[in-house]
């Protein structure tokens, strides 16, 4: 069965041009000009990844994202005019899994596409995990903290992931984007940074007081909950 994939943009000639080029790598695309049109999409027809461009009519792409994330947690990359640094950062801080400048290369967006799916198919020879009060599946790609489910996107369940198989080991920036592989990036782009503060935010970790992720000045970060995780 051929994965969906939504685009919601108000581009129609790019919108045909990427059903076209799209349907060749075995993808199923369905698209929209407009945010609401969109939304009524997304809620028939599930599909596995959202494309959001952020210039829209009525309602622009970072709203539409903060909007999809308060029910949604499929994958989100974002499409920006100007490829600037703070539109980027705004749409991470916001939920979206990737984002990608315009113009752009086609074959470009399908690296970005299989990227991020191949790390929501991920899968882990330890099914479950179990640290203190949080428990992370896997399969289902989720995670609870003390009985409450947190609604992590895909890329924040991946992080956690990279941090609970590797406790008390410090990851730099570095390692930590070359596991998050797919992100385009510089030296001073904030895209761990933003995803880390999302992620402890919904785990409720203070940095200064913290209870799952430490930050080592000057040299990365480092998981400190219960190091006697137990696995299934």
């Amino acid at each position: 069965m051929r994965e969906k994939i939504l685009i919601i943009d108000d581009d129609q000639k790019l919108n045909n041009l990427l059903i076209e080029y799209l349907n060749d790598f075995n993808y199923q695309v369905l698209t929209a000009t407009h945010p609401d049109d969109g939304m009524r999409i997304l809620r028939t027809e599930h599909p596995k990844l959202l494309i959001l461009d952020v210039m829209l009519p009525d309602k622009d792409g970072f709203e539409l994202c903060r909007q999809i994330r308060q029910h949604y947690t499929l994958p989100i990359i974002m499409l920006t005019a100007r490829g600037e640094l703070t539109d980027k950062v705004i749409g991470l801080e916001l939920g979206a899994d990737d984002y990608l400048a315009k113009p752009f290369e086609p074959r470009e967006l399908v690296a970005r596409i299989q990227s991020v799916l191949r790390r929501g198919n991920h899968r882990d020879t330890s099914r479950k995990l179990t640290i203190g009060g949080l428990f992370l599946d896997i399969d289902s790609y989720s995670a609870i903290l003390d009985g409450t489910d947190l609604n992590l996107t895909t890329m924040e369940f991946e992080l956690l992931r990279i941090f609970v198989k590797n406790p008390n080991i410090v990851l730099s920036r570095d390692q930590l984007l070359e596991h998050l592989s797919g992100i385009d990036w510089d030296p001073d782009n904030r895209s761990v940074d933003v995803l880390l503060s999302r992620l402890r935010q919904k785990l409720g970790d203070n940095p200064k007081s913290p209870a799952y992720i430490k930050t080592v000045r000057g040299v990365g970060y480092l998981f400190i909950g219960d190091s006697n995780a137990h696995q299934s």
